[in-house]
């Protein structure tokens, strides 16, 4: 008579590293948030992959030559990421965040109000300079200021389109890097 002996204890043990795997994937999510949050830091970096649309004309000439939704650092600096044993997140809670991630048109509807400028000793408005667009703008007063007039303006409204600039994007590298990860992991919990 022939036996066959089958050992099958490291085939257990496998196994019972994947029943640990179902009961806690806390290991795998902390990698997969980490290379998120690496590819998110990076779209900033590199003003989008693929690049963000340009800044408008009228924009460029306002800001000081940072990068693309880089003015303040502000949205950069919120984003937050967190790993628990079912999900990995990367994101942000800046209400004007969704309008760069999405794109979109902002509507500020009419609206009117007082404005206290200041005078001179003789009445008239005090400029902010003395030739082009600077001669046509006053000078805000303050309530310590005596010589001041309150003027009524009124505003007809505005409409300005955002384009999409998705900064909470993940690129086919960063996916095929998640991938991996995932199948390293699985991969040695079997060994």
């Amino acid at each position: 008579m022939i036996e066959i002996a089958v050992d099958f204890k490291n085939v257990d043990e496998a196994l019972g590293r994947l029943a640990g795997f179902s009961r806690s994937k806390r290991p795998l999510m902390r990698a997969i948030v980490g290379i998120m949050a690496d590819a998110v830091e990076e779209n900033f970096a590199q003003e989008g992959r693929p690049q963000w649309l340009g800044l408008a004309p009228a924009t460029r000439k306002h800001r000081s030559g940072g990068k693309i939704l880089q003015d303040s650092g502000r949205l950069a600096a919120s984003i937050v990421s967190r790993a628990d044993g079912e999900s990995a997140v990367v994101g942000t809670n800046i209400r004007y965040a969704a309008i760069h991630q999405f794109g979109g048109e902002i509507t500020r509807a009419a609206h009117s109000g007082w404005v206290r400028l200041r005078t001179d000793a003789r009445g008239n408005l005090i400029r902010q300079g003395k030739e082009g667009r600077a001669a046509r703008l006053a000078v805000f007063a303050k309530d310590s200021h005596k010589r001041a007039r309150t003027v009524r303006y009124t505003s007809g409204g505005s409409k300005v389109k955002i384009p999409a600039r998705p900064f909470l994007a993940l690129t086919q590298v960063d996916a095929d890097n998640i991938e991996r990860t995932v199948s390293d992991y699985l991969g040695s919990l079997l060994k």
